[in-house]
């Protein structure tokens, strides 16, 4: 199981040293937050690019955001493996071409009252597909166990097809949910509150591992 952080809960101020206290992950997470998509505003390119000067760890960035076109060009410098938009975002089959053209891997998220369904036309073009198992947009939430239907899904889609992409969740993932997680066929947990709470943030995520 691969670990993605997610430095929301972090404490900013401090922000060496809390990429230093998770540098044992495999990526780290940045939720990317506009306060139309979802109702909460994070931060943007210019905090995002300095996260990335600061780490080696390969950043996830995942944009809840209406228009994500309008952004490809700005997070692309931070050079993530991946950039994440919404299928229920705007201009989405553009927003692929712009993450492509820019050669980075591309995710696809959908939120929990989004059926698989709508990922179909995009799945032989993605190498992530994140589900969401939680409403975006606020950390703390609780898990939705019946979304792991969607992650069974992928799974069978994605052996039936062939295909390599990834599958991610994200949202009220702890020592329990997580190995719901990996019953269901999940490949990389996304762990926000949950872990930014610990004192040993590196034990944590060797426990999630």
């Amino acid at each position: 199981m691969k670990i993605a952080p997610s430095v929301l809960t972090a404490d900013f101020s401090q922000l060496k040293m809390e990429l230093d206290s998770i540098k044992t992950a495999d990526y780290i997470h940045l939720d990317i937050m506009d306060g139309h998509f979802v109702p909460n505003i994070s931060f943007g390119p210019a905090i995002s690019l300095q996260i990335a000067k600061q780490t080696s760890i390969p950043l996830d960035i995942h944009l809840m955001v209406t228009d994500p076109l309008k952004w490809i060009n700005e997070f692309a410098k931070c050079r993530p493996q991946f950039i994440t938009v919404h299928v229920e975002a705007n201009d989405v089959n553009e927003t692929i071409k712009s993450i492509k053209s820019n050669d980075i891997n591309l995710g696809l998220s959908i939120k929990p009252k989004t059926s698989v369904n709508t990922l179909l036309p995009y799945i032989e073009d993605v190498a992530l597909i994140l589900v969401m198992t939680v409403e975006p947009g606020f950390g703390g939430q609780s898990f939705m166990r019946d979304m792991l239907i969607k992650v069974e899904d992928l799974v069978r889609i994605r052996n039936e097809r062939k295909l390599k992409f990834e599958i991610e969740v994200d949202g009220g993932i702890n020592q329990e949910t997580i190995k719901l997680c990996r019953k269901a066929g999940v490949d990389i947990v996304v762990a926000g509150s949950y872990l930014f709470n610990m004192a040993d943030r590196k034990k944590g995520i060797e426990s999630l591992k």
